[in-house]
């Protein structure tokens, strides 16, 4: 079996086809209690995170918005709120239980957000549609980051901006007490909340396997998006990218 039909998934090497049904395990396990694990695994940042990226969106009025591996609908719903019925906000994962997550918790809250099950691969949306996408936390899930983040810039239009925001590579002093939270303490976590020890060690080892700031930067260039810089939140912990289709 060639290299190329091989991926990481955690620290694994696993063959590409399987790393989708492994990540669609842990989603499946980890949906019902995703926000509570996040609110305790973070102390409430990511929605300071999530805050400042939609304050990096500069969206208004009637732009039209997509949340890729959106899950249970975070940054869906605050640009719901942002930009009212004049807006067009779209929440996307390839998780059904996620997204069923997402759906009926955006429903009680009385978002007017549609809603699609589909792959960040193979986005079922015309060319040049959406003024900003936004990815937060999934793209280090994903098989092929190089073709999820072309096809972002696909549906994007000119001018539009894509906003990656993910875990990345911690300031260095910071290593190893971050090591140490990462893979002892959020496991445990993820054992007593969610009862799967299992899906929460991946999700550390994830981080450690995604590209790191520079890393991504380049990448996002290489899918053709253009002026893209970033900006390091909670030293490094999590980096937002923000990168533009001319």
């Amino acid at each position: 079996m060639n290299d190329r039909g091989k991926t990481h998934f955690g620290f694994q090497e696993v063959v590409e086809d399987e790393k989708a049904q492994r990540v669609a395990d842990v989603f499946d396990s980890v949906a019902q209690r995703y926000d509570l694990m996040n609110d305790l695994m973070s102390g409430g940042l990511h929605r300071l995170w999530k805050s400042f990226t939609i304050a990096k969106s500069d969206v208004r009025g009637r732009a039209r918005v997509l949340d890729v591996a959106g899950g249970t609908g975070d940054l869906a719903l605050a640009f719901a709120r942002k930009l009212g019925e004049g807006g067009e906000v779209w929440l996307t994962d390839i998780n059904n239980a996620m997204l069923t997550r997402g759906r009926d918790r955006l429903c009680d809250k009385g978002a007017l957000v549609r809603v699609a099950q589909c792959d960040a691969e193979q986005l079922p949306f015309p060319e040049d549609y959406f003024d900003c996408l936004t990815v937060a936390f999934g793209l280090r899930n994903m098989t092929h980051k190089d073709r999820a983040l072309a096809e972002m810039r696909r549906v994007l239009r000119p001018g539009g901006c894509l906003l990656v925001l993910e875990f990345s590579h911690v300031w260095k002093p910071l290593a190893p007490a971050y090591d140490f939270y990462s893979f002892k303490v959020i496991p445990r976590l993820g054992q007593i909340i969610t009862h799967d020890q299992r899906s929460y060690r991946y999700l550390a080892e994830s981080i450690r396997v995604h590209p790191d700031q520079q890393a991504l930067k380049l990448l996002m260039e290489r899918a053709g998006l253009e002026g893209v810089e970033f900006f390091n939140l909670a030293l490094g912990v999590v980096a937002l990218h923000r990168g533009f289709k001319f």
